[in-house]
């Protein structure tokens, strides 16, 4: 508990410290993603489906306050520990309406001017009568990515979970199984050691060249598959791919998978402190064109920060933002039927993949397309599993 109390108030300082440079009262957060990262990794959810949930936190430069209902409020206090960890409570009948923000303000030492400018910031885009609001979510993604030390120490325990799920997940496929009961092992393998698939992925066969975003279907298993996971525990989300075929792979699908490791190698060869995601971008797209694909960045993004959203932010080609030791990244460069992913952490000095996979194969350096000598500090990426 004093260690969740510590991470709080290291949290909210540096809340309060944006409110103040933004000239705001107070800052409201509805995501859930920001409620488990402001607590210390809370479930506050009830629909996953749902970015929002039914708790919103209110921070002023005094006081920080839960608003929620009679529905949610025992387990906010008993099991999510909340009330200890220093959190005020305010619950409403759930067939009541809850007081207003504003009068809520007002209770806690803030009274804004309606008339004036916002005096509330919000984590997301929020139509609140008679209380303008700013929204605030792009910085507070950025200060949800800015791992503490005990939030590193949970990614690298979540990154080992997903990955040991993921293992046995794939030493569990069969031809002849669907890609939703392929989900299905996922899920389980997942939910036995308390992370939530907030995204699941399955394509086999030739769907893995039509889709990038292949939600699973009836369709069965014959020789190849693709597995994709974004993990969430204790608010936090790392995300992994991996592939499996059954027999030798054609030469086709071994080159671009080769070439999309080659893009994610670079990548990940490059996250060290100091670098911006626009480099970063840079640097794939320039791996692409080494690898014979000049514009397959086209297609689909290369992955971004990540930390309490499977990616708080995309590297972007004019991306400003830089990377720092605390920041975990997920890169996911793809071709049609081809794709490299893992979460890593930023280091001091150089990356640690987090959801390594003992005993996965790797691919050897001589079989990447490199037309020069790969980049220093490089990192093994992860070859097809054949089965």
């Amino acid at each position: 508990m004093k260690e969740t109390l510590r991470e709080t108030e290291e949290k909210l300082t540096r809340l309060r410290h944006l409110m103040e440079t933004r000239g705001l009262s107070a800052v409201l957060l509805k995501k859930t993603s920001s409620l488990a990262w402001i607590t210390g990794g809370a479930r506050t959810w009830v629909n996953t489906a749902s970015s929002e949930g039914p708790v919103m936190a209110l921070v002023t430069p005094h006081t920080h306050l839960l608003i929620t209902n009679n529905i949610e409020a025992p387990r906010l206090k008993k099991e999510e520990n909340l009330a200890a960890a220093g959190w005020s409570l305010e619950s409403t009948p759930w067939h009541r309406s809850p007081r207003t923000l504003a009068d809520v303000l007002r209770d806690y030492g803030v009274a804004p001017d309606l008339r004036k400018e916002p005096s509330l910031g919000c984590d997301t885009v929020v139509n609140i009568p008679d209380l303008p609001a700013t929204d605030l979510g792009g910085s507070i993604s950025r200060l949800r990515a800015r791992l503490l030390p005990a939030e590193q120490d949970r990614a690298k325990s979540l990154g080992a979970d997903c990955a040991a799920a993921m293992m046995e997940t794939c030493l569990s496929l069969e031809p002849g199984q669907s890609e939703e009961e392929i989900a299905a092992l996922l899920w389980q393998k997942t939910q036995r050691r308390g992370i939530q698939a907030v995204v699941s992925l399955v394509a086999v066969d030739e769907r893995i060249e039509q889709y990038r975003h292949p939600l699973p279907t009836e369709k069965i298993l014959q020789r190849h598959a693709m597995v994709v996971l974004c993990g969430r525990r204790q608010g936090l989300v790392v995300s992994l791919t991996r592939v499996v075929h059954f027999g030798p792979p054609p030469e086709d699908i071994r080159h671009r998978q080769n070439a999309v490791a080659l893009v994610d190698q670079a990548m990940i060869a490059a996250s060290r402190p100091g670098i911006t995601t626009g480099e970063i971008f840079r640097i794939a797209r320039d791996s692409y064109g080494r690898a014979g694909f000049p514009q397959a960045w086209v297609d689909h993004h290369q992955g971004g920060v990540a930390g309490y959203e499977p990616r708080e932010y995309l590297a972007l080609p004019d991306g400003s933002d830089q990377l720092s030791p605390g920041h975990i990244c997920a890169w996911n460069p793809s071709l049609p039927g081809a794709k490299s992913e893992d979460t890593l952490l930023v280091g001091e000095t150089e990356p640690a993949i987090l959801t390594k996979i003992p005993g996965w194969p790797l691919l050897e350096q001589r079989q990447l397309p490199y037309e020069e000598s790969a980049p220093p500090g490089v990192i093994p990426r992860p070859d097809i599993l054949i089965r």
